[in-house]
């Protein structure tokens, strides 16, 4: 498939998705949003990727939203406005529902948008000087589409600083509140973003995509709620009849590995 805004490269078992407008800081417009959607579409449905990593090419990461975009958008009427936000809305979700396991790489300008996006992956490693922020309040506007991704990743507290003071966060202050997971020197961000990668690509497809789905269940969940423990329960045990889990058992008692890592 033929990208503007895209580049994806392949490597083994690891798809980049990169962002491919490095004179804007891989800001984003309707074409990049509609682009990205189609991307980790098409990654969903392809066997010999089992994880994306999503970048961008250039200084940053994403600074955010594209300046003409924004400028069009300001003339839009309510309705074409709605339309608009379904469209990025519709993308974060993509990215966010993935079933295969999503890293960020991130380095540079991630402002706003380019914030929101380092929230919807799984795993967010950045350079010691990237830099975040959620400035929508001094324009008018407020961080709506990426809000339940960036509170869900910092928490309410944290949220109901950055989303009203739209302050800089610097990448130590990310990790600390939990925006990212790790923080890494800039030449150091591609082995370990390689090793991360490495690592997921171990696990068994279908029990990663279960394992997502496993997550959504427990994000607003109880140990006091039975139901939930009764599910839970229903799942381990619906997954260890499975040929992946037959397998994984098998290739332990073995000694061996089993076979999704013999393909890599």
């Amino acid at each position: 498939m033929h990208y503007d805004t895209l580049q994806i490269e392949q490597q083994g078992k690891v798809a980049t998705v990169w962002m491919n407008r490095p004179e804007l800081h891989n800001a984003m417009n309707e074409t990049l949003i509609a682009e990205l959607t189609a991307a980790f579409k098409a990654l969903q449905l392809d066997d010999s990727v089992r994880v994306i990593v999503l970048a961008g090419r250039g200084k940053s990461f994403s600074a955010g939203a594209d300046l003409d975009w924004m400028r069009r958008a300001a003339g839009y009427s309510e309705a074409e406005n709605l339309a608009d936000a379904h469209h990025l809305a519709a993308m974060l979700k993509t990215i966010y529902r993935s079933k295969k396991p999503v890293i960020g790489r991130i380095h540079g300008a991630a402002m706003a948008g380019g914030t929101g996006l380092t929230a919807v992956c799984d795993i967010a490693i950045a350079t010691e000087h990237a830099r975040f922020a959620l400035t929508e309040v001094r324009l008018g506007l407020i961080p709506a589409t990426i809000g339940p991704y960036v509170a869900d990743a910092i928490g309410w507290r944290q949220a109901r600083r950055y989303f009203l003071s739209a302050e800089r966060i610097d990448a130590a202050t990310a990790a600390r509140i939990g925006l990212v997971h790790e923080v890494v020197a800039a030449a150091a961000l591609d082995e370990r973003i390689a090793s991360i990668a490495a690592e997921l690509a171990q696990g068994a497809p279908q029990a990663l995509s279960a394992a997502k789905d496993l997550l959504s269940v427990l994000h607003e969940a109880s140990p006091w709620d039975d139901d939930l423990l009764s599910d839970t329960a229903g799942r381990i045990a619906s997954i260890r009849v499975g040929r992946e889990a037959r397998e994984g058992l098998a290739a332990f008692f073995d000694k061996r590995p089993p076979a999704w890592q013999q393909e890599q």
